[in-house]
């Protein structure tokens, strides 16, 4: 019989978060609007990159349609993300919320590094 090691399993599944944080950081999703006038870039983490803007969309005399464009570009890029964030870190963690379980992460994935105090001190892997 095979003896059950939660050290074992934490630090395998802590190896796998951090595998499919380092793909989340080097994914980046793109969201366009307006009929493909605003393009918002984001990366899998969330994080904004760019914002492109088709000549044809600026208007001096409508800055407001602009900015709503913007914004509704950006909420969808990061919508994505947060979207691959769930697969990807779901795939992990069998399902479970780990945000939740650990209080939430500030609108992101957070740094998951240090989870159950395996990783370096401070609860960080990153450099």
């Amino acid at each position: 019989m095979t003896d059950f090691d939660p050290l074992e399993m934490l630090q395998r599944m802590q190896a796998s978060m951090a595998e499919a944080q380092d793909a989340l950081a080097n994914t980046t999703l793109e969201a366009t609007v307006g009929g493909g006038v605003v393009r918002a870039t984001v990366t899998g983490e969330g994080e904004l990159r760019a914002i492109k803007l088709d000549p044809s969309v600026v208007d001096p005399d409508d800055i407001e349609t602009l900015e709503d464009l913007v914004v509704a570009a950006v909420i969808e890029a990061t919508r994505q993300a947060r979207e691959l964030q769930s697969r990807k870190l779901g795939a992990v963690t069998g399902g479970i919320d780990i945000g939740s379980v650990l209080g939430g992460l500030g609108g992101g994935i957070g740094d998951l590094g240090g989870l159950g105090g395996l990783g370096a001190p401070g609860g960080s892997n990153q450099p």
